[in-house]
């Protein structure tokens, strides 16, 4: 990474602020793309250069990539369900073209936050890598517009784009100020986690997650992939130590099959008489339902990843989730 500045887009989500924290914590100069009217709490007191625009309106997009050396894209619209493709796609899709694009155009390198959603799955004693077949995305519109955004940009570098894909797992940890995946975390301190989903996930710390795309913008290889998961485990599980850390209450076990068919269904309907699809619906459950788990050790070998240990990302994202007033 040179001395020029950083543009980071998604600089108020969960790992664009992260990232902004530490940029700013190594002394390096930060641009960010914000929209009018976004939440200023998460940008308050930062010595960042804004930059007001969106990108889904690409003249926006060239001052602010002018003269920056890595252009971190964090922005992007996530919601696990069926409906929303259209949406998906213009701002995972296109807005992602647009950015991948103005970057090229600027000289600048660019790294893209993607997720674990486009990447493979594995089982337990085989966790999925970098180069493992993509699995049906079980109708998830969120899973099938990462997995476009990707190949957005790598036509991109076709095209001479100096480019890095990241793949984070499921983050928790401080300033999540939508709150974002920080709401399981709630639920289940409500008491609204007593029956679990089926299924794997891999659990990170959104800290080591910004480290590790600071790292991949300094020596990562140009096309390259790289998978930022943490500890692997069963929604169960996982929603058990949410709920000893939060003082929630204990999940009593996994719902059934016939359960969570009538959950998803019951979610669906709701979705098409509102007109508008909540978190419980047969995407989701079925998309939970796969064995999400991966192995980091290309970008531990390769960019020094680490993760810390999961008990910790969980007390310290409730630490900060109570101290700014979400619990």
């Amino acid at each position: 990474m040179t001395s020029s500045p950083t543009l980071v887009t998604g600089a108020t989500g969960l790992v664009g602020n992260n990232v902004v924290r530490q940029l700013l914590g190594r002394g390096r100069g930060v641009r960010v793309l914000a929209r009018d009217g976004a939440d200023p709490r998460p940008l308050a007191g930062l010595d960042v250069e804004i930059f007001r625009g969106d990108i889904l309106r690409p003249e926006t997009l060239s001052p602010a990539c002018s003269g920056a050396g890595a252009v971190i894209h964090a922005a992007g619209y996530v919601h696990l369900g069926r409906t929303g493709l259209a949406l998906q796609r213009a701002v995972n899709v296109e807005g992602t073209r647009n950015v991948a694009r103005a970057a090229r155009r600027a000289g600048a390198r660019m790294i893209h936050i993607s997720s674990c959603d486009a990447a493979g799955i594995g089982p337990v004693g085989a966790p999925a890598d970098e180069d493992t077949p993509l699995a049906d995305p079980r109708g998830c519109t969120y899973a099938i517009s990462k997995r476009e955004a990707e190949q957005a940009v790598r036509e991109e570098i076709g095209k001479g784009l100096d480019a890095v894909i990241v793949n984070p797992g499921f983050m928790l940890g401080p300033w999540d100020w939508k709150p974002s995946s920080g709401r399981m975390l709630l639920e289940v301190a409500r008491g609204r986690g007593l029956l679990a989903p089926r299924g794997w996930f891999s659990v990170c710390d959104v800290r080591d997650v910004a480290s590790g795309i600071i790292s991949a913008a300094e020596r990562g290889a140009r096309g390259r992939r790289y998978l930022m998961a943490g500890e692997n485990t069963t929604y169960l599980a996982a929603w058990r130590l949410f709920a000893r850390v939060t003082g929630g209450r204990r999940p009593w076990m996994t719902a059934g099959p016939a359960m969570l068919f009538l959950a998803g269904r019951g979610g669906d309907l709701a979705a098409r008489l509102s007109g508008r699809e909540s978190d419980v619906n047969s995407a989701a459950i079925a998309y939970a339902r796969l064995p999400k788990n991966y192995t980091s050790r290309r970008a531990r070998e390769e960019l020094g990843y680490a993760s810390r240990p999961f008990e910790e990302t969980v007390c310290d994202a409730w630490a900060w989730l109570k101290d700014n007033g979400y619990a």
